[in-house]
């Protein structure tokens, strides 16, 4: 029998602060587009900010505004964020597309 994870696992790549114009969609009780931009991003995921709570586990498509990326995403976190909404983690289950960062050869 395996022990539970008491800990969470260190992030594999480092964030990078970047603002990229982005499309979100698919939140379960409000349709419809919303377009935010990236606070951060790494090879595998992005912090985005939203106007909408999003819960943990929440599956969500994300496109850049220029067209070139598109992913399905998983919601790892939503954070409240006093001035703008909501922070929101997201690690790319199925990207198609050139995102901003290229994952290193090492990865």
């Amino acid at each position: 029998m395996g022990v539970p994870k008491t800990s969470v696992e260190p992030r594999r790549e480092t964030r990078i602060p970047m603002e990229v114009g982005v499309h979100i969609t698919g939140h379960p009780a409000l349709p419809g587009t919303e377009t935010t931009f990236t606070e951060n991003v790494s090879p595998r995921g992005a912090r985005v900010l939203s106007m909408r709570r999003w819960n943990t586990g929440d599956r969500l498509t994300i496109s850049t505004l220029t067209g070139a990326f598109r992913a399905i995403a998983r919601v790892a976190y939503c954070q409240s964020t006093p001035q703008s909404g909501f922070a929101v983690g997201l690690e790319f289950v199925e990207p198609s597309g050139n995102w901003v960062v290229a994952e290193s050869p090492a990865n």
